[in-house]
């Protein structure tokens, strides 16, 4: 009997350890690290968390982007690549990278947070949801968004801790 108690408890201690092993469960790793796992650094959903319009808004004075600026253009292009793999038609883009940290408004704070989070729990879905052989065609889209979601994420945080906004205890002391 006390052996079968330890196996019990054995089953679901090793299911929480389980490391992702298929293509699918590869890219939904990296896509929910950078959106709501805390893993190895912090996502987007505690990177901008707290933060009102006006802290949102802050740039450090020397041409670097506010924390609205970079989420932002986070949003931007996952939605962009979430509308292609899709196959929807985006909206016209001139060209200008610039703009896509440009048109962030701070009166728009508040949606542009829901905005990151439905837009990152979107391709998460289409992760779950699409054909083997979609997945496969797309897997490398899906690696090019999670690194660009962490670049900006990284520097979310430091403009966070420039502004003195950021709590270590979120992370990244």
């Amino acid at each position: 009997m006390p052996i079968f108690l330890l196996l019990l408890v054995a089953v679901p201690v090793g299911a929480q350890d389980k490391k992702p092993t298929t293509l699918r469960e590869v890219l939904l790793a990296e896509l929910k690290s950078t959106h709501t796992s805390e893993e190895w650094f912090v996502p987007a959903n505690i990177a901008v968390k707290g933060l009102t319009a006006e802290q949102a808004s802050w740039t450090d004075g020397k041409g670097n982007h506010s924390v609205g600026q970079l989420a932002y253009h986070i949003v931007y292009w996952n939605r962009r690549n979430l509308e292609k793999l899709k196959g929807e038609q985006s909206p016209k883009f001139s060209g200008n990278n610039d703009e896509t940290f440009d048109k962030f408004d701070a009166k728009t704070w508040d949606a542009t947070v829901k905005d990151l989070d439905d837009v990152m729990n979107e391709l998460e879905k289409w992760v779950e949801t699409a054909d083997d052989a979609k997945l496969a065609q797309n897997a490398q889209v899906f690696t090019h968004i999670s690194t660009h979601n962490a670049y900006h994420i990284g520097q979310i945080i430091y403009v966070r801790k420039e502004q003195g906004s950021w709590d270590p205890k979120n992370g990244v002391k």
